[in-house]
C-alpha cells in the first residue's frame, strides 16, 4: 500500500496569518470548489456500491457507517437523518464512532488508535452477510476504521470505504473502495475541510440514492418523511393534495396526520 498520505501534504497557502479575512475566505472557496470534480470520476464506484447496499436493505439487511473524528460524526449525521427524511427505522442506516456518543461533542481523538474497539462496537449489532459495513477516514489508516472491516470482510460481510488517499490501508479490506483524492487541504491536515466535504457529499449520494432505489422516494418527493412538526405536517398535506387531486387542505392534512406519511396516505385514497 502506498504510505504517501495526501491529506497531509503542506497546504500550497503560506502565511495564512497575513491574510486578509476576504482572501481566507474566498481561498477557503476556491479549495471547496475542486471537491464536486474530484468525487465525479468516482461516479460509477460509488453506484456500485449502492447497488449492492439496495439489494442487501431490500433483503431485511442493514447499512453501517463506521469512523472517527470528523468522519465518524459525518457517518453518524448521515445515519441519523434517514429515518426523518426517508421514513426508514432507526435500525436500517447506522452510524458508529469511535468514543461513542459522547464523541460526537467532544473530541475524543484517541479513541480511533484500536483496531479492537472498532470491531467491538460494530459487533454489538451482531452484523450478518445481509449487511454492509463503509468504513469513512479520511487518511484512510485509522486503525479503528481498519479493525471493524477486516473483522467483518473475514466474515463475509461486504464491505466500503470513502478514503482521501490513493491506496490506502483501509481500501484493502473494502470490497468496494472509494478513493476520492481532494489535494492537501487549506490548513494542513484540517481533513474538516476538504476531505470532510468530500465524505459528506459522497454520502449524500449514498444514501439518497439508495432510498430512491428502495421505494422511499416518488418523483422528487419526501412520501414516507416523518410528519414530526408543523413545517413537515404543511409540506406532506400540500404534496397529498398535490398527488392525489384533493382540493381540500384541512382534509388532506387530517388524512395525513392519520395514516402517518404521504404514501400511505395515498395508498388509501387509491383504494377509495
Amino acid at each position: 500500500m502506498n504510505s504517501e498520505r495526501i491529506t497531509e501534504m503542506p497546504s500550497k497557502y503560506r502565511h495564512v496569518e497575513k491574510m486578509s479575512t476576504v482572501e481566507v475566505l474566498s481561498n477557503i472557496n476556491m479549495e471547496d470548489g475542486t471537491v464536486a470534480d474530484s468525487i465525479k470520476q468516482h461516479i460509477p464506484q460509488i453506484g456500485n456500491l449502492v447497488n449492492i447496499i439496495k439489494e442487501k436493505l431490500l433483503a431485511g439487511g442493514r447499512l453501517f457507517y463506521i469512523g472517527a473524528g470528523t468522519s465518524g460524526r459525518l457517518g453518524v449525521l448521515d445515519a441519523s437523518e434517514c429515518p426523518p427524511t426517508f421514513g426508514v427505522s432507526s435500525d436500517v442506516v447506522i452510524g458508529i464512532m469511535a468514543g461513542g456518543d459522547e464523541a460526537l461533542r467532544f473530541g475524543f481523538e484517541d479513541a480511533e488508535d484500536s483496531e479492537d474497539m472498532g470491531w467491538a462496537d460494530l459487533n454489538r449489532y451482531e452484523p450478518t452477510v445481509n449487511d454492509v459495513v463503509i468504513g469513512i477516514a479520511a487518511s484512510g489508516s485509522t486503525p479503528y476504521v481498519i479493525g471493524a472491516l477486516k473483522q467483518a470482510q473475514k466474515r463475509g460481510i461486504v464491505t466500503g470505504s470513502i478514503v482521501c488517499n490513493i491506496e490506502s490501508p483501509i481500501s484493502e479490506f473494502a470490497d468496494f473502495p472509494i478513493e476520492v483524492v481532494v489535494g492537501p487541504e487549506f490548513i494542513t491536515g484540517s481533513t474538516r475541510m476538504k476531505s470532510g466535504t468530500a465524505q459528506k457529499l459522497i454520502l449524500n449520494m449514498i444514501s439518497t440514492a439508495t432510498m430512491i432505489g428502495i421505494g422511499r422516494v416518488q418523483d422528487n418527493k419526501m412520501v414516507n418523511m416523518q410528519i414530526s412538526n408543523q413545517k413537515l405536517i404543511d409540506r406532506g398535506t400540500k404534496m397529498l393534495m398535490e398527488k392525489a387531486g384533493i382540493q381540500d387542505y384541512e382534509k388532506a392534512k387530517a388524512m395525513l396526520i392519520a395514516y402517518g406519511s404521504v404514501q400511505e396516505a395515498l395508498k388509501i385514497t387509491q383504494k377509495l
